[in-house]
């Protein structure tokens, strides 16, 4: 049995007149340990269904099983990192961590629960940054407070929707490294969202393909056989990243849907002439409007006879 299960998940949003049909028919197994990455375009349903496995949504159809159990709900079992951090602005560093293992580890002491804090803010060093506001943060910062905030909390799933989406490319490879480090480290299970096939291939132990909407589905899944600790400078002249890429990007080209255009209703110019102001204007009553075409009469033009 896998250690997360989706089975047949379906949904959709709107009424039922005009619903939105966003994801159809999602089969999923991932094993515990594991780093998956799931990979499509923008509004294909990707957070939809990073959603799903979160328990912030019920599914239309099918189900979610986790350990075998059915889900119903969020849980602590299931941390998220989200691409905006969602950070409160009037608390510190420190606080932000602190607000989520309070809640979620309340028999602990203060001691345990303050080095707690502390051991996950040096995970992703920020030590030095403890008293410091979201607002006196860079934004590959906040996501490293975001990061933390959710490993404190000691989830046996962690879903990561888009978290590095915002970043600089500077910014987000150094914490595509540090994410590929704790992952291993703390030997999580992981499910990402991305739209980078690089970021996917850099970090997951398969990528699997989400097909454009409406209707989304799953691919194939592709594993990632490329050894880790991996060198992300290496791998322009590595064949077997390149042949994967290619296989990930071929495969994304041809589920996408083919745009059509066609003319759904003859257009029809209104009845008005420009104005001409290259030369001398024809004084027209106040308030008479514009020039029609439909008022201008022809006029013949004669060659003028000699007396």
């Amino acid at each position: 049995m896998s250690f997360l299960s989706v089975k047949s998940v379906s949904k959709s949003f709107g009424p039922s007149s005009s619903q939105s049909h966003v994801l159809h028919d999602i089969n999923l197994q991932i094993e515990e340990g594991e780093f998956v990455a799931i990979i499509g375009y923008s509004g294909a349903g990707k957070t939809t269904l990073m959603s799903l496995l979160a328990g912030l949504t019920a599914p239309d159809t099918g189900e979610i099983l986790f350990e075998g159990k059915r889900m119903d709900g969020p849980g602590p079992d299931r941390g998220i990192v989200f691409q905006n951090y969602s950070l409160l602005p009037w608390l510190t560093v420190y606080e932000n961590v602190a607000l989520a293992v309070d809640q979620v580890f309340p028999t602990w002491t203060p001691e345990a629960r303050r080095a707690h804090v502390e051991k996950y803010l040096a995970t992703v060093k920020l030590t030095p940054a403890l008293k410091q506001l979201p607002s006196e943060l860079s934004g590959g910062m906040r996501q490293r407070v975001s990061v933390a905030r959710t490993l404190a909390m000691q989830p046996r799933v962690l879903l990561l929707d888009e978290p590095l989406g915002a970043l600089d490319a500077l910014t987000r490879g150094t914490l595509q490294d540090e994410l590929s480090r704790i992952c291993q480290e703390d030997k999580k299970t992981v499910v990402l969202i991305t739209n980078d096939p690089d970021e996917a291939i850099y970090l997951a132990d398969r990528v699997i393909p989400l097909t454009a909407g409406p209707q989304a589905t799953l691919g194939p899944s592709i594993p990632i056989t490329l050894p880790r600790p991996r060198d992300r400078r290496a791998f322009n002249e590595n064949y077997d990243f390149k042949q994967i890429r290619n296989e990930v990007v071929s495969y994304l080209l041809k589920a996408r849907p083919r745009d059509t255009a066609g003319v759904l209703k003859k257009l029809v110019l209104p009845d008005i002439e420009p104005e001409d102001i290259s030369g001398t204007r024809v004084r027209r009553p106040r308030n008479a409007g514009p020039i029609r075409r439909s008022e201008i009469a022809a006029v013949e033009i004669g060659t003028p006879t000699e007396p």
